[in-house]
C-alpha cells in the first residue's frame, strides 16, 4: 500500500510535536512542512534532508500535493489555509482553536463535508483516557441525569507583563485566554453534554496581559435544564503544566476529574462498574489505551492516529470534527458577544 503523504504547516512548538509524534507511523510519510520564521526554516533544512521545506503555505499544498495537512499556525491563519486545502482535496488535522470566526468554522465545515474530506480540530482531552472514560460512565447512566457541572482550566502561561506584540496578545489573531485555553473548557463539556443553547454572565479580569483578558468566567445553558459554570486562568502560578478539571452532579451521584484520575461519589452501590456506595477512584492506569509512541501523553498520539485511521477507513466515528469545532466556536463567539 502507498503511504499518505502528510504536510504540515507551521513548524512552532506544536507543529514540532505533531512532527514527532506522526513521523513513525507506518502508513505516513511526511513529505513537506512550512513555516515563516527564518531561524526555523534554516534549521528545518539542515536537519530534514529528505523533506521539502517551504516559507509558504500556498506552496506546499500546491507543489508538494500532500494526501493530509497538520495545521499549527495562529489561529487567524487557519481559515484561508483550509479553504486551499479543500479546493485540492486534502484531509487536514488543525489546531484548536479551529477559527477566530463562528460564520468561517460552520462553512469550512459545510465546505470539507460536501467534499467527503476527513476534517479534525485538536481539541486533545477527546481523547484523553480519563475524559474518555467519565463520558462513558455519563451515557451509561451511573450517575444518573447530569443536573449541574463546573469546567475549569488552570495553567502559568502568562505570568509576566505582556504588551500584546505576540499572536497570543490579540484576539485577532487567536489570542487570549478564552480563544487559547478556555476553548478547552468549552469544548470538554461539549464532548460530554453536547452543543448548549445559551451563554450568560460572562466576566473577565486582565493580571498581566495588556490588551486580552487573562482570566474568564461563564455560565452555560442546556434547554433540558443542564446548567453550570466555565472558569479558566492562564495566569495562576500555582500550577506547573495546564490542568483541565471537571465535575458533574447527577441525580445519583456526582463525578470529580481531571486528566489523571477521576473520583465518584454514588448514593447507592452500581454492580456494573463495581463501585461502592459513597466515594469511588479510578487512575488513568485502570483506564489506559496503549499508543505506539508517547509524547506529552496518550492523548496526543490518539488524535493523530486516529486523524489517519479515518484518512484510511479504519474507522468512521469522528471524534473530533469541524462541526464539534464549530460547536465550541459558537459558545466562544457567545462570551465575546456579552464582553
Amino acid at each position: 500500500m502507498n503511504k499518505l503523504k502528510i504536510g504540515i504547516i507551521g513548524m512552532g512548538r506544536m507543529g514540532i510535536t505533531h512532527y514527532s509524534i506522526i513521523n513513525p507511523h507506518p502508513d505516513i510519510e511526511i513529505i513537506s512542512v512550512a513555516d515563516t520564521t527564518n531561524v526555523v526554516v534554516s534549521i528545518l533544512k539542515k536537519y530534514l534532508k529528505n523533506i521539502e521545506i517551504y516559507k509558504d503555505y500556498r506552496e506546499l499544498i500546491i507543489k508538494s500535493k500532500p494526501d493530509a495537512i497538520i495545521v499549527c499556525t495562529p489561529p487567524d491563519l487557519h481559515s484561508p489555509i483550509l479553504e486551499l486545502a479543500a479546493e485540492h482535496n486534502i484531509h487536514t488535522f488543525v489546531e484548536k482553536p479551529y477559527t477566530v470566526c463562528y460564520e468561517d468554522s460552520i462553512r469550512l465545515s459545510k465546505l470539507f463535508e460536501s467534499k467527503n474530506l476527513i476534517n479534525q480540530v485538536g481539541y486533545v482531552n477527546r481523547f484523553n483516557d480519563v475524559f474518555h472514560y467519565v463520558k462513558e460512565i455519563i451515557d451509561d447512566g451511573v450517575i444518573g441525569d447530569v443536573i449541574r457541572f463546573k469546567s475549569e482550566m488552570f495553567s502559568n502561561t502568562i505570568t509576566s507583563k505582556d504588551e500584546g506584540k505576540g499572536w497570543r496578545g490579540k484576539h485577532e489573531s487567536g489570542g487570549g485566554v478564552i480563544f487559547e485555553m478556555a476553548s478547552h473548557a468549552i469544548d470538554l463539556i461539549n464532548f460530554l453534554l453536547g452543543k448548549p443553547i445559551k451563554v450568560s454572565g460572562t466576566s473577565i479580569n486582565k493580571i498581566f496581559s495588556k490588551n486580552v483578558e487573562d482570566i474568564v468566567s461563564s455560565t452555560i445553558f442546556y434547554n433540558n435544564g443542564i446548567n453550570g459554570t466555565i472558569y479558566v486562568n492562564w495566569s495562576d502560578t500555582s500550577y506547573r503544566k495546564p490542568t483541565n478539571k471537571i465535575e458533574l452532579f447527577g441525580s445519583k451521584g456526582k463525578i470529580l476529574a481531571d486528566q489523571h484520575s477521576l473520583k465518584i461519589f454514588l448514593n447507592e452501590a452500581n454492580t456494573k462498574y463495581n463501585y461502592i456506595n459513597g466515594w469511588n477512584t479510578v487512575y488513568i492506569t485502570d483506564v489506559f489505551r496503549s499508543v505506539p509512541f508517547y509524547v506529552r501523553g496518550n492523548e496526543f498520539t490518539g488524535q493523530l492516529y486516529h486523524f489517519i485511521d479515518l484518512i484510511l477507513g479504519k474507522k468512521n466515528n469522528s471524534i473530533s470534527s469541524f462541526n464539534d469545532g464549530a460547536d465550541t466556536q459558537f459558545v466562544i463567539n457567545e462570551m465575546f458577544k456579552e464582553i
